[in-house]
């Protein structure tokens, strides 16, 4: 495979990974290095990957374990959930400041998931991920990801409204 061929491959799932990477390291720094890692062993593996049905679940599968491995040895100290997936032309200040802090709040609280349900939750809401690919990537069954992720939602639902309510009887 040549590197023309190989780039054309990675380049539509590059950025998917660093946010899968940056969701489960947190850091800029470490999703941007996971990435280039995971593209590297990818490179390493050229001749193989063309074989692969789903290209794209393979190198989430691929970034998804480097991650983990990474969380496992240690490498990664700051363990801070920032996701801000907000643009407006003209957003007033008020406005920035209640959708920061709300952003904030959901990392928070996206933090205190498990973390199959927190992978669940980044695969399916936020990188759009059919079942299907998702099954396939945390290697489980369709049914297993609906009820963790219905538990997932189910819990940041609750802490969101509880943390709306507080003081409101």
């Amino acid at each position: 495979m040549k590197e023309r061929t190989f780039l054309n491959i990675i380049d539509p799932v590059k950025d998917k990974m660093y946010r899968l990477a940056l969701r489960l390291l947190t850091s800029k720094e470490a999703a941007e290095d996971a990435t280039q890692e995971v593209i590297l062993k990818l490179w390493s593996r050229k001749e193989k990957i063309k074989h692969y049905a789903n290209i794209e679940a393979f190198a989430m599968t691929v970034t998804k374990n480097y991650c983990l491995d990474q969380l496992k040895l240690k490498y990664n100290n700051n363990m801070r959930i920032v996701h801000q997936n907000y643009e407006s032309n003209h957003p007033s200040l008020q406005s920035e400041i209640e959708v920061n802090d709300e952003m904030e709040w959901l990392g928070k609280i996206v933090a205190t998931l498990p973390e199959q349900q927190k992978m669940i939750f980044q695969l399916r809401d936020i990188e759009q991920y059919d079942y299907d690919e998702i099954a396939e990537i945390m290697e489980m069954n369709q049914t297993a990801i609906r009820v963790s992720l219905s538990r997932a939602r189910k819990a940041i639902r609750e802490k969101l409204i509880k943390k709306h309510n507080y003081g409101i009887r």
